[in-house]
């Protein structure tokens, strides 16, 4: 019989146990993606970037011909990560450009977490071959977009079935935060998810605002 303890589930993310990817977030990819809206996409995008910089997980920042076509990644990640070179590709996967896996080899985790554009060319492409190299791979699917959604929801479901984990940027943002008790990153989450949480973020505005609510009190 199964005994039940007070205790998270190995499955669960924790800020020290992973290394987020965020790939190719540029304008010239931004685009020509059709299957999530423009503001969406970017807001998701800016929620997990200060999220991860806010909890002090490890991100590596990477994008693809970022002179000569694709653009600057969105400012909504950058100003997240002020200072931190990002590392341009000629690689369509990134598991295949050297200076991104030194870095995934320097940082060391056993968890890769990966949101960017395309979903059904520079997600799958480093999805499944961290899978094969052993790696747990977890996909922040709402920030991630492709140029229709069926290429998108074909990429997630073949992630999927090869044992990718998929998620959404709200899920990640709380997942790091766990325990309203944690007061140590109670108001980075809050204030996170009231600037970029859409209406969750403005429920918890007007719960302070109106009646000085707060969660776990």
């Amino acid at each position: 019989m199964s005994h039940a303890i007070a205790a998270p589930g190995k499955l669960l993310l924790t800020p020290q146990d992973h290394t987020l990817i965020l790939i190719d977030f540029q304008s010239q990819m931004a685009f020509a993606t059709k299957s999530i809206d423009a503001v969406a996409l970017r807001n998701n995008a800016a929620l997990i970037s200060h999220a991860a910089a806010g909890f002090g997980v490890p991100t590596i920042l990477t994008t693809v011909a970022e002179k000569s076509f694709s653009g600057p990644m969105f400012s909504e990640i950058t100003e997240a990560f002020p200072g931190q070179a990002l590392l341009d590709r000629t690689s369509m996967n990134t598991w295949e450009d050297a200076a991104v896996i030194a870095r995934v080899n320097a940082i060391g985790k056993p968890r890769i977490v990966l949101a960017g554009l395309w979903t059904g060319v520079c997600i799958v492409g480093p999805a499944l071959s961290a899978l094969d190299q052993g790696f747990e791979v977890y996909v922040i699917a709402d920030a991630c977009g492709d140029v229709s959604e069926e290429a998108h929801e074909r990429a997630m479901q073949r992630m999927i079935q090869a044992g990718a984990r998929p998620m959404t940027a709200v899920q990640y943002l709380l997942e790091l935060q766990r325990d309203w008790a944690r007061t140590g990153t109670y108001e980075l989450t809050t204030g996170i998810a009231r600037r970029f949480g859409g209406a969750y973020g403005l429920g918890i505005t007007y719960a302070k605002t109106m009646f000085g609510a707060q969660e776990g009190h």
